[in-house]
């Protein structure tokens, strides 16, 4: 029998956005994932960069769209953030949030003082996203950063998407505090490592599978933690962004979406595929279909390609078909293709 990812990694640390649900809809086949990673025995973590809602937000949302979830089974940004001023502040110390009231309830919970206004005494900023906030909070932090408070950040996102488009994320907001201070903050959500080593220790896990559709905070965030990962296409990551993604930033491998771990490992990676052949040649790869008649795989074809090229920096490259069925499949992948002699 052939063996399914969830036979081979003892937990699951999945991406919300674009991984399990899109929008106000769980992606297809997400619900059945997480039920039988339950079943296999393999523990269950989401992890999300998202620090305006607490674990029972998270939960509840996914519940509600028919992922069942635990309050703890969910990571947040917000709870790394959390143990980052833990492990570097004395208990009772007082903590500038900027952020929501949940993240004010994560500083709390560690045993330090959450305040909004800056004084002497503050030894430490925690910034998160809010909806809510203004210029005075920004100016708070400013003071504060300025006077020599350690300051942490929740996550570095630039946008957050929503279903009027990209709005600013804290990445963003962070961005305005940094051009204030000229300082840098510690950051604790994906990429960084804190959140994912908190995710890693919350469900005691020795190989865990990052799962995510970003290479930016979920792959990059599994090459931070060292272990193996699953790229879907679900959400923001394109194949062609896969395509010229730099050889550090590849996923071990690549699926249409998170239900594909249920399915068979074999064939998942990024590697040479058996039924498609491709030769490099300097910024030209030439590919062809030599499966005899069986049905023409393009995410299989994405595989190959990404084995046979892998920039050291990235880059765009250029594809050359030589029949109609590698011509199709990359029409279905939205890679840019050379027009054949």
């Amino acid at each position: 029998m052939k063996r399914r990812l969830l036979d081979i990694y003892d937990a699951l640390l999945l991406d919300l956005d674009g991984t399990v649900y899109r929008g106000g809809q769980a992606v297809p086949g997400a619900a059945e994932a997480v039920q039988a990673a339950r079943e296999n025995g393999t523990a269950v973590r989401f992890v999300t960069n998202n620090a305006t809602r607490s674990p029972v937000d998270v939960a509840e949302h996914l519940t509600s769209l028919g992922v069942a979830a635990k309050p703890t089974e969910v990571s947040t940004s917000a709870q790394a953030a959390g143990t980052v001023l833990t492990e570097r502040l004395q208990p009772g110390d007082e903590v500038l949030v900027v952020g929501t009231n949940s993240l004010a309830d994560i500083v709390t919970e560690a045993g330090l003082r959450p305040v909004h206004t800056f004084t002497d005494t503050v030894k430490a900023v925690v910034q998160g996203l809010s909806r809510e906030l203004v210029y005075s909070d920004l100016a708070e932090a400013t003071l504060a950063i300025r006077a020599g408070a350690l300051w942490v950040a929740c996550n570095m996102d630039a946008t957050l998407p929503t279903e009027r488009g990209e709005l600013p994320g804290n990445g963003a907001l962070v961005a305005a505090v940094r051009a204030a201070t000229g300082q840098e903050p510690v950051v604790a959500g994906k990429p960084a490592r804190p959140l994912m080593d908190e995710a890693i220790t919350s469900a005691n896990a020795s190989s865990p599978l990052v799962v995510g559709d970003r290479l930016d905070t979920d792959i990059a965030g599994a090459v931070t933690a060292e272990v193996d990962a699953l790229l879907v296409l679900s959400g923001v990551t394109t194949a062609a962004d896969l395509l010229a993604a730099p050889a550090w930033l590849r996923p071990r491998y690549v699926a249409a979406s998170v239900g594909d771990v249920c399915g068979p490992a074999a064939g998942l990676e990024i590697e040479a595929q058996r039924a498609w052949e491709v030769d490099r040649t300097d910024h030209l790869l030439t590919a062809r279909w030599t499966g005899n008649g069986s049905a023409a795989d393009e995410l299989a074809l994405l595989r190959a390609l990404c084995a046979a090229h892998r920039p050291i920096d990235g880059g765009e490259i250029k594809v050359r078909a030589e029949d109609d069925a590698t011509r199709s499949a990359l029409s279905a992948l939205g890679i840019a293709r050379t027009a054949v002699p």
